[in-house]
């Protein structure tokens, strides 16, 4: 999808902060964070949303999720993590390529998907790498 952002960054073509790749999914730090941390994980196909994606995109997505919720809660030592995911505007989704939100939380902390401040490349950069050392430690 030539004006997907998701399709742009699998594709390279848009810069993100990669924290993890593999032949099925890309997983990317969020621009606009709810938290430190909040990254998301993407399949390299595109699907609107979850009814249209396929089965072995969507159990790695769900692995992956629990690959990086354990590197999260290493990396930053969150109290907790939410994992979303939302299908249609009416739902909340913003872009219209299926992906999983994984977004540490303290206690006290709002909920909510979507940061209203775009991090800077710096912070993301770093946070990215902090995740990706951790992940590299989980069998």
């Amino acid at each position: 999808m030539r004006d997907c952002i998701f399709c742009k960054i699998v594709a390279g073509v848009a810069r993100a902060q990669r924290v993890h790749e593999d032949e099925l999914t890309v997983s990317f730090m969020d621009l606009f964070p709810a938290s430190r941390g909040h990254l998301l994980i993407v399949p390299k196909r595109h699907f609107s949303d979850i009814l249209g994606a396929d089965d072995a995109s969507l159990a790695r997505v769900v692995a992956n999720s629990r690959r990086i919720a354990l590197a999260l809660k290493r990396a930053l030592a969150p109290d907790g993590i939410g994992v979303h995911q939302l299908n249609g505007a009416a739902a909340g989704q913003t872009v219209f390529h299926y992906h999983m939100h994984l977004i540490p939380r303290r206690m006290g902390d709002p909920t909510g998907f979507h940061g209203r401040r775009q991090a800077s490349e710096v912070e993301l950069a770093e946070v990215a790498a902090l995740i990706a050392g951790a992940l590299a430690e989980i069998p």
